[in-house]
């Protein structure tokens, strides 16, 4: 006959969970690097209480077509990423009061796996339901998977802790996680899917690497196998169904390059097209030096500025595409108008010329307004 283990042989939760920075060094390192993260990235403009996403994107958040452009350690540093002071502070006080407890419990190897693995399946999941809408990061995540494994190792031993720990923790716990999913289906920007995606997981590990109170009441071979299958499936199903995205964040990048560089050109092209019309005006040059001028100065740079921006293969989703193809349309328009005055100049053809110039003016036009709109 079995005995019934004693109350004294139950080591008490709380006092797990008040463990000194000592006892539970995994959970105080955490907590460390995601506030050093924060005051790293201060100086570097990301703000005391929201930080842009293009901060965000700089230091390695979660973002489609960044991820997906080859980018996957994101996954992995969007977990010490945090928006503002308040984002940081509850995610922090949500790590201390779980880590410590769940780390003391199942040992700090597996808790450090646990979290891990945690926020790296969340971020995986949230790629996946996200798509290419949003910057995400923060530890929360891997934070929800804390809670998952904790909630499962508290309704495994129920039996074996006291009452009122077993009621205040794992009810506490629970009011938690829901209370955090509920406000992320009504504020737009919480990551619900990284939040279901760590709980999940958290969930599976708690009875794959969880370790049982009492030696007397070991965890199944047989369990700790099933949880892991589950866990390796589920990965396996979200990572091989990550849909292709919108655009790749590298094209995208090369194709603001391109723009800015145009807009350079185009400034100097302007001012150099200025002087053209001036020698003409005042007669200081003549049709054909006009013409020469004319085709290697402002008709080439146009034709190379064309080719060059043709090159750049870009996803009609990207931000930039609509004004990457609004300047090629630009260029070949302002290089034609140009070749077109320069055989005028050359022919002495005055219609040619009038009709050459109009054609130039239509273009910068054409310019003007879609600046004016995009403004």
């Amino acid at each position: 006959m079995t005995a019934t283990p004693s109350a004294a042989a139950v080591p008490s939760l709380t006092a797990l969970m008040r463990s000194g920075p000592r006892q539970a060094p995994v959970t105080t390192a955490l907590v460390a690097a995601n506030c050093a993260v924060f005051l790293l990235m201060l100086p570097f403009g990301a703000g005391l209480w929201h930080s842009p996403n293009g901060v965000q994107l700089a230091w390695g958040a979660n973002f489609g077509p960044a991820t997906k452009d080859g980018e996957w350690w994101r996954l992995g540093t969007a977990m010490f990423l945090h928006f503002g002071l308040v984002h940081l502070a509850m995610n922090m006080w949500a790590l201390w009061d779980a880590g410590r407890l769940v780390e003391r419990w199942i040992g700090h190897t597996r808790f450090a796996v646990l979290y891990l693995a945690s926020g790296l399946a969340g971020n995986l999941v949230s790629l996946v339901v996200q798509g290419d809408r949003a910057v995400s990061g923060g530890a929360s995540g891997a934070i929800f998977g804390v809670i998952g494994a904790l909630l499962v190792c508290l309704a495994r031993e129920r039996r074996h802790v006291d009452p009122g720990e077993f009621r205040w923790l794992f009810w506490g716990g629970g009011a938690f996680a829901l209370a955090s999913l509920a406000l992320g289906f009504l504020i737009p920007g919480i990551d619900n899917a990284a939040h279901l995606g760590g709980l999940f997981t958290g969930a599976l590990l708690g009875v794959a690497l969880g370790r049982s109170l009492l030696q007397e009441w070991p965890i199944a071979p047989a369990q700790r196998a099933i949880a892991t299958a589950l866990l390796t499936a589920a990965v396996g199903l979200f990572a091989f169904n990550i849909p292709a995205p919108r655009y790749r964040l590298g094209e995208e990048m090369q194709a603001r390059s391109a723009i800015r560089q145009f807009l350079a050109d185009e400034t100097r092209i302007n001012d150099r097209w200025k002087s053209i019309i001036d020698a003409g005006r005042s007669g200081s040059a003549t049709f054909d030096e006009l013409a020469g001028t004319i085709d290697s100065e402002v008709s080439r740079e146009y034709q190379d500025s064309f080719e060059q921006l043709s090159a750049i293969a870009l996803s009609p989703g990207a931000p930039s595409a609509a004004d990457l193809e609004f300047l090629r349309r630009y260029a070949l328009l302002r290089g034609d108008a140009a070749h077109d005055l320069a055989e005028a100049l050359r022919a002495n053809d005055p219609a040619g010329i009038r009709r050459a110039l109009d054609k130039m003016r239509q273009a910068q036009a054409v310019a003007r307004s879609a600046s004016a709109a995009s403004r």
